[in-house]
């Protein structure tokens, strides 16, 4: 399945859902970024997804890192909300969405890096080196938020 992300386009399709969802910036002791190169669209981002009936955010981040990373990782602190309803993603199978994302930090605590389905890569990267890389400008937003030094959680 494959995933396409408009932002402030009058030509995206209308949601039919809302999606809560977390994500997580996990660092490793060097300060540089875990990001996977999503299998869906190619894009580089954090790792996240959907909440489940069971999960808290946090734990929702949690299992999402393990699943789509193979790493265990424990919540450090709060990035912020991105809840833009401007941000719509359409699916291959027809489903469009608007996504509550709430973004964690997180360290690693266990487990191996490794590939998933939703992933094509998988790179720990410095702060400087991640504006090469091709990402939606939403991901971009939340690193913004994530490594500027003294912020308050963005609340958006």
């Amino acid at each position: 399945m494959t995933r396409t992300e408009f932002y402030d386009d009058a030509n995206a399709p209308e949601p039919s859902s809302l999606v809560v969802a977390a994500s997580a910036v996990v660092t490793d002791e060097a300060g540089r970024i875990l990001l996977q190169r999503r299998a869906d669209n190619d894009l580089w981002a954090l790792p996240g997804g959907g909440m489940e009936m069971t999960d808290s955010l946090p734990g929702t981040a949690v299992r999402e890192v393990k699943e789509e990373t193979g790493l265990d990782v424990e919540i450090t602190g709060l990035v912020g909300t991105y809840t833009d309803p401007r941000h719509v993603i359409a699916y291959s199978d027809g489903e469009v969405r608007r996504q509550f994302n709430v973004c964690f930090t997180a360290r690693v605590i266990g487990g191996k890096l490794a590939l998933s389905d939703e992933s094509k890569e998988l790179r720990f990267v410095a702060p400087d080196d991640i504006g090469s890389l091709r990402m939606h400008h939403t991901q971009r937003l939340r690193l913004q938020h994530a490594t500027e030094p003294g912020s308050a959680p963005y609340l958006g």
